[in-house]
């Protein structure tokens, strides 16, 4: 169970980014994110980015993997900020 906000999404979440597989493209890192809710909000804001086709959240990891082109890594940091996260690219 989450333990920011007591959704009980953890879980499912990571069940939904594990079936998701681990689609191509670049891996970034995100810190603080500990529930479904968060993977929803960081999944949303670097969704509107454009150019992105796709976005998996692996919560346990507290990785984001962003699938597309046309999309710059200030990008994808500013999207993670909007929505209250910190962002470290892995690769």
């Amino acid at each position: 169970m989450c333990t920011a906000c007591a959704c009980g999404t953890e879980s499912a979440q990571a069940v939904a980014a594990a079936e998701a597989g681990a689609a191509d493209g670049k891996v970034y890192s995100v810190s603080g994110m500990t529930c479904g809710h968060c993977v929803s909000s960081v999944s949303g804001e670097i969704g509107k980015v454009g150019g992105v086709t796709g976005v998996v959240v692996d919560l346990p990891a507290g990785a984001v993997t962003v699938s597309g082109s046309g999309f710059t890594d200030e990008e994808i940091r500013a999207a993670v900020e909007q929505a209250g996260y910190q962002l470290a690219s892995r690769s």
